[in-house]
């Protein structure tokens, strides 16, 4: 007959602290040239059993049991010989791949790279590694890179600005969503407080005549974003005639994507005193072709932009925008998702952030004395 015996994690713990104790500090014996380095060797080496060895190098739950003394050891001789904890080991004991996969429409996106740097800055401390692929927004890639990722036993996704059509078999977590999809938590900013921030500011500072960009309902903020402007402007009262409004076709991520439609707006020939920008690199681009026509920025035409991305502070004038604070909304989705992949909290289907209004150089009062046009 046997007898199963359970031991507590506490008494595991002293039963390591005994093992130690009946343990010598001093080293054991030295590898032999070419030998492979595993648990066993370095233990023969510092006359350690390899389960106390095991603790220490993963950092598992009871190591603080173990003298600091011998945890520097441990550490010492695993970067002496340079052994490494085996991945697939680790994987195949807890059924886990400790990876993750993220989709963004382009790597090279200042949008992207600053949520993803959010989301590596967390996933690191937490000992997990991340697949990046990058869909320029086509559908069918978007599902194919889902599934190649899934075969790669990734154990949840981050989307990064991706329009998902539907569920997936793993925990997901939208930057920017904004549908409704089982399964998934969309971490997504605050639209509706944005466009008040916007409208408000160039309302109070005396402009009615107000230009708009509405971005390609590709990216998944667009339309959202554009709802909510058109709202907070009939909450103003104010007159969006649509010689004034834009759709922006390219799906680009440099400032060539506002160049072309600001121009256009000019030769359309509707007066406006204030542009409102799909993001700030369509700002910048919008800038520069008022400059083309010869106009100033703010003088003639005041700008407003969407993000905060590192250079609208250093653009010439720096440019008034919306803040998204994207490192933050990264963490959080990073944290967001391995908490769903523990099973450690639920969460709402959407978790909202709050934007914040910057105020700099590209926006001021209206020259009501200009007509649209060419400056004098």
């Amino acid at each position: 007959m046997s007898i199963a015996i359970e031991i507590t994690p506490n008494e595991s713990q002293k039963m390591l602290q005994r093992e130690y104790m009946a343990k010598q500090v001093k080293s054991g014996i030295d590898p032999t040239p070419g030998q492979p380095i595993g648990l066993r060797t370095l233990g023969e080496y510092l006359n350690l059993s390899p389960a106390t060895i095991s603790l220490v190098l993963n950092n598992a739950p009871g190591v603080r049991s173990i003298p600091q003394e011998t945890r520097d050891r441990v550490k010492a001789a695993a970067a002496r010989f340079e052994y490494r904890p085996s991945f697939y080991a680790r994987s195949l004991r807890k059924r886990q791949s400790f990876s993750v996969g993220v989709l963004v429409p382009e790597l090279s996106d200042s949008y992207a790279t600053q949520v993803l740097a959010g989301v590596e800055e967390f996933l690191i401390e937490e000992g997990y590694f991340y697949l990046t692929a990058s869909h320029r927004r086509k559908p069918d890639l978007i599902e194919e890179y889902s599934s190649l990722l899934m075969d790669r036993s990734v154990e949840g996704f981050i989307l990064i600005d991706t329009v998902l059509e539907h569920s997936l078999k793993l925990p997901v977590v939208s930057v920017a969503g904004h549908r409704k999809i089982v399964g998934v938590t969309d971490v997504v900013l605050d639209q509706r407080r944005a466009a008040e921030l916007t409208l408000r500011h160039l309302f109070q500072l005396g402009h009615r005549k107000i230009a708009f960009m509405r971005g390609d309902s590709r990216s998944s903020d667009a339309d959202d974003r554009w709802e909510c402007l058109m709202a907070v402007a009939r909450d103003l009262k104010l007159k969006i005639p649509p010689a004034l409004t834009m759709q922006l076709r390219l799906l680009v991520s440099t400032p060539e994507l506002g160049y072309g439609p600001a121009s256009e707006l000019l030769a359309g020939g509707a007066p406006f005193t204030a542009l409102v920008c799909f993001d700030d690199l369509a700002a910048i681009g919008a800038i520069r072709a008022f400059m083309d026509h010869g106009l100033r920025v703010p003088e003639d035409i005041s700008v407003v932009g969407f993000d905060d991305i590192q250079s609208a502070a250093y653009h010439n004038p720096s440019l008034t925008t919306i803040r998204q604070p994207l490192y933050h909304m990264g963490m959080v989705a990073a944290r967001i998702l391995l908490q769903r992949i523990r099973g450690q909290a639920t969460f709402p289907a959407t978790v909202p952030i709050l934007p914040e209004l910057v105020i700099r150089e590209s926006t001021c009062p209206p020259n009501l004395r200009r007509g649209r046009g060419k400056r004098n």
